[in-house]
Protein backbone atom coordinates (compact mmCIF):
# COMPACT_ATOMS: atom_id res chain seq x y z
CA UNK A 1 0.00 0.00 0.00
CA UNK A 2 1.19 3.50 -0.76
CA UNK A 3 0.03 7.04 -0.14
CA UNK A 4 2.99 8.53 -1.97
CA UNK A 5 1.94 11.71 -3.70
CA UNK A 6 -1.46 11.63 -2.05
CA UNK A 7 -1.16 15.17 -0.73
CA UNK A 8 -2.95 14.53 2.56
CA UNK A 9 -3.90 17.78 4.20
CA UNK A 10 -4.65 18.70 7.77
CA UNK A 11 -8.12 17.47 8.79
CA UNK A 12 -9.34 20.95 9.69
CA UNK A 13 -8.11 22.28 6.36
CA UNK A 14 -10.02 19.55 4.52
CA UNK A 15 -13.21 20.31 6.47
CA UNK A 16 -12.91 23.96 5.52
CA UNK A 17 -12.85 22.95 1.85
CA UNK A 18 -16.13 21.00 2.10
CA UNK A 19 -19.18 23.07 1.18
CA UNK A 20 -22.34 21.54 2.61
CA UNK A 21 -24.59 24.37 1.41
CA UNK A 22 -24.69 23.40 -2.28
CA UNK A 23 -24.92 19.98 -3.95
CA UNK A 24 -21.74 18.34 -5.13
CA UNK A 25 -21.51 15.78 -7.92
CA UNK A 26 -19.46 13.18 -6.01
CA UNK A 27 -21.88 13.23 -3.07
CA UNK A 28 -24.91 13.42 -5.37
CA UNK A 29 -23.69 10.37 -7.33
CA UNK A 30 -22.90 8.59 -4.06
CA UNK A 31 -26.52 9.07 -3.01
CA UNK A 32 -27.77 7.66 -6.31
CA UNK A 33 -25.70 4.47 -6.00
CA UNK A 34 -26.93 3.91 -2.44
CA UNK A 35 -23.97 5.33 -0.53
CA UNK A 36 -24.04 7.22 2.76
CA UNK A 37 -21.35 9.84 2.12
CA UNK A 38 -23.66 12.71 1.24
CA UNK A 39 -25.46 15.63 2.87
CA UNK A 40 -29.05 16.75 3.07
CA UNK A 41 -28.52 19.25 0.27
CA UNK A 42 -27.37 16.41 -2.01
CA UNK A 43 -30.32 14.22 -1.07
CA UNK A 44 -32.78 17.04 -1.65
CA UNK A 45 -31.68 17.68 -5.22
CA UNK A 46 -31.36 13.92 -5.71
CA UNK A 47 -34.97 13.37 -4.67
CA UNK A 48 -36.10 16.29 -6.82
CA UNK A 49 -34.34 14.84 -9.86
CA UNK A 50 -35.77 11.39 -9.17
CA UNK A 51 -39.20 12.95 -9.53
CA UNK A 52 -38.21 14.57 -12.83
CA UNK A 53 -36.31 11.59 -14.22
CA UNK A 54 -36.21 8.36 -12.20
CA UNK A 55 -33.99 6.84 -14.88
CA UNK A 56 -30.96 8.68 -13.54
CA UNK A 57 -30.74 6.10 -10.76
CA UNK A 58 -30.34 3.43 -13.46
CA UNK A 59 -27.65 5.55 -15.12
CA UNK A 60 -25.66 5.74 -11.87
CA UNK A 61 -25.88 2.05 -11.10
CA UNK A 62 -25.32 0.70 -14.61
CA UNK A 63 -22.36 3.04 -15.10
CA UNK A 64 -20.80 1.46 -12.02
CA UNK A 65 -21.36 -2.00 -13.45
CA UNK A 66 -19.71 -0.86 -16.70
CA UNK A 67 -16.60 0.06 -14.73
CA UNK A 68 -16.38 -3.45 -13.34
CA UNK A 69 -16.81 -5.16 -16.70
CA UNK A 70 -14.30 -2.86 -18.41
CA UNK A 71 -11.65 -3.43 -15.73
CA UNK A 72 -12.16 -7.19 -15.75
CA UNK A 73 -11.88 -7.26 -19.54
CA UNK A 74 -8.68 -5.23 -19.51
CA UNK A 75 -7.08 -7.42 -16.86
CA UNK A 76 -8.27 -10.81 -18.07
CA UNK A 77 -8.31 -10.34 -21.84
CA UNK A 78 -5.79 -7.57 -22.52
CA UNK A 79 -3.24 -8.22 -19.78
CA UNK A 80 -3.40 -4.69 -18.32
CA UNK A 81 -1.95 -4.38 -14.83
CA UNK A 82 -1.92 -0.58 -14.34
CA UNK A 83 -4.83 1.82 -13.99
CA UNK A 84 -5.02 5.61 -13.74
CA UNK A 85 -8.51 6.51 -12.49
CA UNK A 86 -9.14 10.25 -12.92
CA UNK A 87 -12.24 11.73 -11.28
CA UNK A 88 -12.42 8.88 -8.81
CA UNK A 89 -15.43 9.98 -6.80
CA UNK A 90 -16.34 8.63 -3.40
CA UNK A 91 -15.44 5.03 -2.57
CA UNK A 92 -18.31 2.55 -2.86
CA UNK A 93 -18.38 -1.17 -3.57
CA UNK A 94 -16.12 -2.59 -6.28
CA UNK A 95 -13.78 0.32 -6.79
CA UNK A 96 -11.25 0.04 -9.60
CA UNK A 97 -8.49 -1.40 -7.41
CA UNK A 98 -10.81 -3.99 -5.88
CA UNK A 99 -11.99 -5.25 -9.27
CA UNK A 100 -8.50 -5.19 -10.79
CA UNK A 101 -6.71 -6.86 -7.89
CA UNK A 102 -9.40 -9.49 -7.56
CA UNK A 103 -8.50 -10.50 -11.10
CA UNK A 104 -4.73 -9.88 -10.81
CA UNK A 105 -3.21 -9.41 -7.37
CA UNK A 106 -0.23 -7.49 -8.78
CA UNK A 107 -2.34 -4.72 -10.34
CA UNK A 108 -1.30 -1.13 -9.58
CA UNK A 109 -3.84 1.67 -9.38
CA UNK A 110 -3.55 5.44 -9.02
CA UNK A 111 -6.69 7.39 -8.15
CA UNK A 112 -6.98 11.10 -8.94
CA UNK A 113 -9.52 13.56 -7.58
CA UNK A 114 -9.51 17.04 -6.05
CA UNK A 115 -12.72 16.79 -4.05
CA UNK A 116 -12.03 17.36 -0.34
CA UNK A 117 -14.62 14.80 0.76
CA UNK A 118 -13.02 12.19 -1.49
CA UNK A 119 -9.70 13.09 0.12
CA UNK A 120 -11.11 12.34 3.58
CA UNK A 121 -12.01 8.85 2.35
CA UNK A 122 -8.80 8.25 0.43
CA UNK A 123 -7.54 5.69 2.92
CA UNK A 124 -10.38 3.40 1.83
CA UNK A 125 -9.00 3.66 -1.71
CA UNK A 126 -5.48 2.85 -0.59
CA UNK A 127 -6.08 -0.72 0.52
CA UNK A 128 -4.13 -3.11 -1.66
CA UNK A 129 -3.00 -6.66 -2.06
CA UNK A 130 0.60 -7.23 -0.93
CA UNK A 131 1.58 -7.90 -4.54
CA UNK A 132 -0.03 -4.74 -5.93
CA UNK A 133 -0.09 -1.08 -5.03
CA UNK A 134 -2.56 1.80 -4.87
CA UNK A 135 -2.08 5.53 -4.48
CA UNK A 136 -4.29 8.59 -4.30
CA UNK A 137 -3.43 11.96 -5.87
CA UNK A 138 -5.12 15.16 -4.76
CA UNK A 139 -4.87 16.64 -8.25
CA UNK A 140 -6.93 18.33 -10.95
CA UNK A 141 -8.13 16.97 -14.31
CA UNK A 142 -7.18 20.34 -15.82
CA UNK A 143 -3.49 19.71 -15.13
CA UNK A 144 -2.66 16.51 -17.07
CA UNK A 145 1.10 17.07 -16.86
CA UNK A 146 1.01 17.17 -13.05
CA UNK A 147 -1.16 14.06 -12.95
CA UNK A 148 1.22 12.10 -15.17
CA UNK A 149 4.29 13.24 -13.26
CA UNK A 150 2.83 12.24 -9.91
CA UNK A 151 1.35 8.98 -11.22
CA UNK A 152 4.82 7.94 -12.38
CA UNK A 153 5.84 7.43 -8.75
CA UNK A 154 3.49 4.43 -8.60
CA UNK A 155 2.95 3.39 -12.22
CA UNK A 156 5.56 2.42 -14.80
CA UNK A 157 4.66 4.72 -17.67
CA UNK A 158 6.80 2.72 -20.09
CA UNK A 159 4.27 -0.11 -19.76
CA UNK A 160 0.56 -0.05 -20.76
CA UNK A 161 -1.84 1.85 -18.51
CA UNK A 162 -5.63 2.02 -18.62
CA UNK A 163 -6.83 5.60 -18.23
CA UNK A 164 -10.28 5.59 -16.60
CA UNK A 165 -12.37 8.77 -16.92
CA UNK A 166 -15.87 7.81 -15.84
CA UNK A 167 -18.76 10.22 -15.36
CA UNK A 168 -16.30 13.08 -15.05
CA UNK A 169 -15.90 14.85 -18.39
CA UNK A 170 -19.40 16.33 -18.19
CA UNK A 171 -17.90 18.86 -15.79
CA UNK A 172 -15.80 20.25 -18.65
CA UNK A 173 -17.96 22.89 -20.30
CA UNK A 174 -16.57 22.63 -23.83
CA UNK A 175 -16.21 19.29 -25.58
CA UNK A 176 -13.09 20.53 -27.37
CA UNK A 177 -11.40 21.06 -24.02
CA UNK A 178 -12.57 17.67 -22.75
CA UNK A 179 -11.09 16.05 -25.85
CA UNK A 180 -7.83 17.97 -25.38
CA UNK A 181 -7.50 16.90 -21.74
CA UNK A 182 -8.02 13.25 -22.66
CA UNK A 183 -5.52 13.50 -25.51
CA UNK A 184 -2.89 15.09 -23.27
CA UNK A 185 -3.27 12.33 -20.69
CA UNK A 186 -3.13 9.62 -23.35
CA UNK A 187 -0.08 11.27 -24.92
CA UNK A 188 1.83 10.54 -21.72
CA UNK A 189 0.98 6.84 -21.84
CA UNK A 190 2.75 4.27 -24.04
CA UNK A 191 1.48 2.20 -26.95
CA UNK A 192 -0.79 -0.57 -25.78
CA UNK A 193 -2.49 1.69 -23.24
CA UNK A 194 -6.27 2.02 -23.08
CA UNK A 195 -8.86 4.74 -22.58
CA UNK A 196 -12.08 3.92 -20.74
CA UNK A 197 -14.80 6.59 -20.80
CA UNK A 198 -18.44 6.64 -19.82
CA UNK A 199 -20.73 9.60 -19.40
CA UNK A 200 -24.36 10.67 -19.33
CA UNK A 201 -25.80 11.59 -22.71
CA UNK A 202 -28.49 13.92 -24.01
CA UNK A 203 -30.40 11.00 -25.48
CA UNK A 204 -33.78 11.67 -23.85
CA UNK A 205 -35.83 14.65 -22.81
CA UNK A 206 -35.84 13.28 -19.28
CA UNK A 207 -32.06 13.28 -19.00
CA UNK A 208 -31.84 16.78 -20.42
CA UNK A 209 -34.43 17.99 -17.90
CA UNK A 210 -32.58 16.26 -15.06
CA UNK A 211 -29.31 17.87 -16.12
CA UNK A 212 -30.91 21.30 -16.25
CA UNK A 213 -32.40 20.85 -12.77
CA UNK A 214 -29.06 19.79 -11.35
CA UNK A 215 -27.24 22.71 -12.95
CA UNK A 216 -29.81 25.15 -11.57
CA UNK A 217 -29.23 23.85 -8.02
CA UNK A 218 -26.02 25.83 -7.57
CA UNK A 219 -23.77 22.81 -8.06
CA UNK A 220 -20.84 22.87 -10.45
CA UNK A 221 -22.61 22.30 -13.80
CA UNK A 222 -22.59 18.91 -15.49
CA UNK A 223 -23.12 18.87 -19.24
CA UNK A 224 -24.81 15.91 -20.92
CA UNK A 225 -23.75 15.49 -24.54
CA UNK A 226 -24.70 13.77 -27.80
CA UNK A 227 -23.31 10.28 -28.31
CA UNK A 228 -21.15 11.60 -31.15
CA UNK A 229 -19.24 13.73 -28.63
CA UNK A 230 -18.46 10.66 -26.53
CA UNK A 231 -17.33 8.82 -29.66
CA UNK A 232 -15.05 11.73 -30.54
CA UNK A 233 -13.08 11.26 -27.32
CA UNK A 234 -11.70 8.05 -28.85
CA UNK A 235 -10.34 9.69 -32.01
CA UNK A 236 -7.03 8.09 -32.96
CA UNK A 237 -7.63 5.00 -30.82
CA UNK A 238 -8.69 1.49 -31.80
CA UNK A 239 -12.11 0.85 -30.31
CA UNK A 240 -12.60 -2.43 -28.51
CA UNK A 241 -15.77 -4.20 -29.65
CA UNK A 242 -18.63 -3.34 -29.47
CA UNK A 243 -17.42 0.28 -29.65
CA UNK A 244 -19.18 3.19 -27.96
CA UNK A 245 -22.57 1.91 -26.85
CA UNK A 246 -24.99 2.21 -23.95
CA UNK A 247 -23.12 1.16 -20.83
CA UNK A 248 -25.57 -1.73 -20.37
CA UNK A 249 -24.65 -3.03 -23.84
CA UNK A 250 -20.86 -3.02 -23.44
CA UNK A 251 -19.92 -6.71 -23.09
CA UNK A 252 -22.80 -7.56 -20.71
CA UNK A 253 -22.36 -10.50 -18.38
CA UNK A 254 -23.87 -13.78 -19.50
CA UNK A 255 -26.51 -13.58 -16.78
CA UNK A 256 -27.34 -9.90 -17.46
CA UNK A 257 -30.96 -8.83 -17.44
CA UNK A 258 -32.20 -9.07 -21.02
CA UNK A 259 -34.66 -6.27 -20.23
CA UNK A 260 -32.04 -3.83 -18.98
CA UNK A 261 -33.22 -0.22 -19.21
CA UNK A 262 -32.19 1.90 -22.20
CA UNK A 263 -30.08 4.20 -20.05
CA UNK A 264 -28.86 7.63 -21.11
CA UNK A 265 -25.21 6.78 -20.58
CA UNK A 266 -22.70 5.63 -23.17
CA UNK A 267 -19.22 4.28 -22.79
CA UNK A 268 -16.39 2.54 -24.57
CA UNK A 269 -12.84 1.31 -24.42
CA UNK A 270 -10.13 2.28 -26.92
CA UNK A 271 -6.55 1.10 -27.41
CA UNK A 272 -3.58 3.30 -28.24
CA UNK A 273 -1.61 1.75 -31.10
Amino acid sequence: MSDQGSGYADASEIRNRIDTTTPHSARFWNYFVGGKDNYEVDRQIGDHIKEIFPGLVDVARTSRHFLGRAVRHLVNEEGVRQFLDVGTGLPTADNTHEVAQRAAADARIVYVDNDPLVLTHARALLTSTPEGETAYLDADLYDPDAILKAAATTLDLTQPVALMVLNTLGHVAEIEQARSLVQRLMAGLPSGSYLVVSDSTSTSEGMIAASNAYNESGAVPYHVRPVADIEGLFDGLELVEPGVVRVTEWRPDADADQDAPAVDAYGGVGRKA
